[in-house]
This record gives C-alpha cells, sequence and structure tokens, in this order.
C-alpha cells in the first residue's frame, strides 16, 4: 500500500528524530523541516497527507506558518496538528481559528499522537473531503475551490487527467496494485506541478479523474511534464512479459479473451 506522507515542521533535532524514526517504523514516508519556512516550501513540494506543526521555531512561529498555509490551494487543506509546550486555552483557540484540525501539548505520548494522525485523515476521507488512495481534496473540496476561483476572478488553467487502461490493469493486476498506481499518477502531477505551476495551483480528485488547476503562464510545459514523467515511471507496475508484449492479455485461453494497451495517462477534453 502507498504510505501516508507526514511533514514534521520542528526544530528540535532530538524530537523530530524521534518522530521519525516512530513513524518511518509504523511505514509512514516522513520529511522533517526545521523551521517554518522551510516547513511550508516543502509543503508545496512534498504535499503531505498531515503537517505536525511546532508553534515555537526560530523563524516564523507555527501560527504565522500555519496561515500562510492556509493561504494558498495547494497547502490549504492539508489538515495540521500543532505540537507544542502551551497548553492554555487561549492558544488552542488560536491555532483552532487558523485552520488547524488538532492540538497536542508536549509531552505527548507518540502512540497517541499516531491516533490523532489516523483520526485526522479518517474524518477527511469519510467527510469525503479527502480521496482516499492519494490523500488530494475531493468532491466537496474540489467544487468549493472551483467556486472560490470563480467568484475571486482568479485566472486558471483547468486541466482534467485520466489513466486509460486502468480497469483493465486492475481486472488482471488487482485493486491494490491499482491503488498504487493511482498514487502514483498523484505523486506525478504534484511533482510536475512543483517544476512548472505556482504556489497558487490546485490539485484534486473527482472518482478517477485527476484536477489541476494552475496559474502557470505556460500550462502546456506543466502537462508535457507530468506525461514524460507518468510515462517514465508506469512500466514498473508491469510484469516483464506484459511490458515487452506491450499489451495485456485478459482472460486468456477462454471464449472472453481480450487484449488491452498498457496505461497512458490522458487528458480529458471537454469544455470546462
Amino acid at each position: 500500500m502507498a504510505e501516508t506522507r507526514l511533514l514534521v515542521i520542528e526544530d528540535d533535532y532530538d524530537l523530530a528524530e524521534m518522530l521519525t524514526m516512530y513513524f518511518t517504523s509504523q511505514h509512514y514516508e516522513v520529511f522533517h523541516a526545521d523551521s517554518g519556512a522551510v516547513g511550508i516550501e516543502m509543503a508545496r513540494s512534498k504535499y503531505p497527507q498531515v503537517i505536525l506543526l511546532d508553534v515555537m521555531m526560530p523563524d516564523i512561529d507555527g501560527y504565522e506558518a500555519c496561515r500562510r498555509l492556509r493561504q494558498t490551494s495547494l497547502t490549504r487543506y492539508i489538515p495540521i496538528i500543532f505540537l507544542t509546550q502551551r497548553d492554555e486555552r487561549a492558544n488552542k483557540v488560536k491555532g483552532l481559528e487558523l485552520g488547524a484540525d488538532d492540538y497536542v501539548t508536549k509531552p505527548f505520548d507518540v502512540d497517541e499522537l499516531r491516533l490523532r494522525i489516523q483520526s485526522v485523515i479518517r474524518r477527511a476521507t469519510q467527510e469525503s473531503l479527502h480521496e482516499h488512495r492519494t490523500g488530494l481534496p475531493t468532491a466537496a473540496l474540489v467544487e468549493e475551490e472551483l467556486e472560490r476561483r470563480e467568484k475571486a476572478e482568479i485566472k486558471h488553467t483547468d486541466l482534467r487527467f485520466v489513466i486509460n487502461g486502468y480497469k483493465a490493469y486492475c481486472d488482471l493486476y488487482g485493486f491494490l496494485a491499482g491503488n498504487e498506481v493511482f498514487a502514483f499518477t498523484a505523486r506525478v502531477i504534484r511533482e510536475a506541478v512543483t517544476a512548472h505551476g505556482t504556489a497558487d495551483d490546485f490539485i484534486g480528485v473527482l472518482g478517477d479523474e485527476f484536477v489541476v488547476l494552475t496559474g502557470a503562464a505556460n500550462a502546456s510545459a506543466l502537462r508535457e511534464e507530468l506525461f514524460k514523467r507518468f510515462t517514465a515511471g508506469i512500466n514498473a507496475f508491469y510484469s516483464f512479459n506484459d511490458v515487452e508484449r506491450g499489451l495485456l492479455i485478459l482472460n486468456p485461453g477462454t471464449p472472453q479473451e481480450k487484449q488491452s494497451p498498457l496505461m497512458k495517462l490522458v487528458q480529458v477534453e471537454e469544455d470546462l
């Protein structure tokens, strides 16, 4: 299964190392930033599914980092859990008012923290806010972002992509393998947006369709980059024989035998 992406923004190296080791052992993909500014940039490039954010940091505090993360589309919908030494009610309220999803006071039990992270992810998934295979915004959040851009008259290019041959792949390899392909595609799109998009771009999922809202001056370069990355990596999800053959054979040796091309990422052409 695809690993949960966790970003730890914490300037205490001992605590950060402990969290990194623990959550890596729990099969998380962990990223660490030792300052608020670096954490914001890492959130934009790595697109974690959850952010653990320390309040007291050497450059900008956690409240300001949270405010900036909530200002741009690329990071607006990522769940944030504050980590702090403070336990006064006013500080908790301030964090929650800025859009934090939870608040954990140091010292904390790391197993309880893991359960809180799982709860945040589960809540977002159950409320159809985050797509379960990728952690990307979906359904209501995609519509909310489209409506926000329309009201604010934000100029952007609306790109939609689907994986041709995905159903046939799942039929042959199974849905767990299909989930890995879907997560891989999301990563390819995130990387392309990081390379060629803007800080206020948006990536979401509607069903099996990927949605990219970009303010990039050259949306074609972004599109070509993600096509290139997808093509370069997709063969790793097939057996050697299927790659050599260049197609899938479904139901071999039966009256229902049929062939299917290997998966390809394509743009959905429609008036949006």
